[in-house]
């Protein structure tokens, strides 16, 4: 058995692309500054103890707005959840998965989500995923290791290799975790490529490359 893990916003799903479609609805011209903010704090939120991904983005989309001077009505705060639907699915992803599976892979996600989130994805996605490890489920967030050490009981000795487009979410905690690792390297970041252990530009050579670490 075999067993290949994603993340999946940013890697399976056009994270950046959609986010910025969503919160021009509330931001217009400001699109780009409160995208930027956004960032920066959802990543000191998620740090804090425990809350659904939900109450993440609302608060961090709070924080941004404050940030560039802009004063959201209530409903505002909560469209990145409201309008999660709405993420538009990579076209190399179902291909990708699709030849990952005819290859005898097993698919799991490793997602910063709540369960009602991605059963949202996953029913656009379309292809079954064998594993599902939420935020929610381990009640952390990557880099935190919760994911990865909630999945690591899953292949009991089987191989395992883990793809994400995130470097800092997925690539150093894997790396840390002694995972073999594809960087899907979609954002073209500039960080270090040594931390992974192939990178690939997206989805469309994956199943070749992931060939070589189940033999």
């Amino acid at each position: 058995m075999k067993w290949i893990s994603f993340d999946c916003f940013g890697t399976l799903v056009d994270w950046n692309g959609g986010f910025e479609t969503i919160l021009r609805e509330v931001a217009g011209e400001r699109t780009q500054d409160l995208v930027h903010a956004y960032h920066a704090h959802e990543r000191s939120v998620e740090r804090e103890p425990y809350k659904p991904y939900r109450e993440v983005t609302a608060q961090s989309l709070l924080l941004a707005s404050r940030d560039v001077g802009l004063d959201l009505e209530p409903w505002q705060m909560t469209i990145i959840a409201d309008r999660w639907q709405t993420l538009p699915v990579f076209t190399d992803t179902v291909p990708a998965l699709t030849a990952l599976r005819k290859d005898g892979w097993k698919l799991a996600v490793l997602t910063n989500c709540d369960d009602d989130l991605f059963a949202q994805t996953q029913a656009k996605i379309g292809v079954p995923f064998d594993a599902v490890v939420t935020a929610q489920q381990v009640r952390s967030y990557k880099p935190d290791l919760g994911h990865f050490r909630r999945f690591e009981q899953i292949p009991n000795g089987a191989a395992w290799v883990h793809a994400a487009c995130s470097w800092f979410h997925d690539m150093v905690p894997a790396a840390e975790m002694g995972i073999p690792r594809v960087w899907i390297d979609r954002d073209r970041t500039g960080d270090d490529p040594s931390v992974a252990s192939a990178v690939l530009p997206d989805l469309q050579n994956l199943a070749e490359t992931a060939r070589a670490f189940a033999e």
